[in-house]
């Protein structure tokens, strides 16, 4: 079984606007549908979970309907943090699926992902049992502790920008989850579930990923998209 849990739980007003940046309209349909269809329309994904403020949760309903989201087999209240809601998502999904469900982890307002990387998590869990999507950086990146001095300057041939789907086996990353929950300290620091495994000693293998997978953090980001969306359209007839 092959299931994407996407994470769609912001419920602050981002960007200037006054709804959730996955309901914002790009190209004519909200970020959240675009995303949704990327899993809809993937042969080999067999079903979808969504993870929604519970404010917010009829609307995405409304949404995945109005847009034919066949694959939709549950909404999972959100929590106080990203990574609380997350966990919520995927435990939502194992009281319903084998625990060894091949599990794509997915930002709602990431709607720019080509099948074949949808393929390759797939694949690359199957194979090596965590798939982690990346692109190489193409800017020098610096260490800076203050934020006004550089610290050091790593290799640019070795750095990497990790990115979404970040797959698992549903059991193993529910295990990941529950083993940082029970540290003092909880989610602090753990940004995505790549770092949740990395801070666990678990391999990790990436996976590489497309040009212009952008998440939806800025209103560049919605012009950027809507760029690539028009591109894409024309390229493919």
């Amino acid at each position: 079984m092959n299931l994407a849990v996407v994470f769609a739980g912001g419920n602050g007003v981002r960007m200037g606007g006054q709804v959730p940046k996955q309901f914002l309209d790009l190209g004519g349909k909200p970020v959240l549908a675009r995303t949704l269809s990327l899993f809809e329309n993937h042969p080999l994904v067999d079903g979808v979970y969504l993870v929604a403020h519970p404010e917010y949760i009829p609307r995405a309903e409304d949404i995945a309907r109005g847009h034919s989201i066949t694959k939709l087999r549950g909404v999972a209240p959100g929590g106080d943090t990203a990574q609380e809601s997350i966990y919520r998502g995927l435990k939502y999904a194992a009281e319903r699926e084998p625990p060894d469900s091949v599990v794509l982890v997915h930002d709602g307002v990431r709607p720019y992902v080509t099948p074949e990387v949808i393929t390759a998590n797939i694949e690359a869990v199957e194979r090596y049992g965590t798939a982690v999507t990346y692109t190489p950086c193409y800017e020098t990146v610096v260490l800076s502790r203050d934020g006004a001095a550089v610290d050091a300057v790593p290799l640019r041939r070795e750095l990497y920008t990790v990115q979404a789907p970040q797959s698992f086996r549903l059991a193993g990353i529910i295990a990941a989850h529950e083993r940082i929950r029970a540290r003092p300290q909880g989610y602090a620091d753990m940004v995505d579930q790549a770092t949740v495994c990395f801070t666990l000693g678990i391999p990790v293998h990436l996976v590489p990923g497309n040009r212009g997978n952008v998440k939806v953090t800025t209103p560049e980001d919605l012009v950027t998209l809507e760029a690539l969306i028009k591109w894409r359209g024309r390229a493919n007839g």
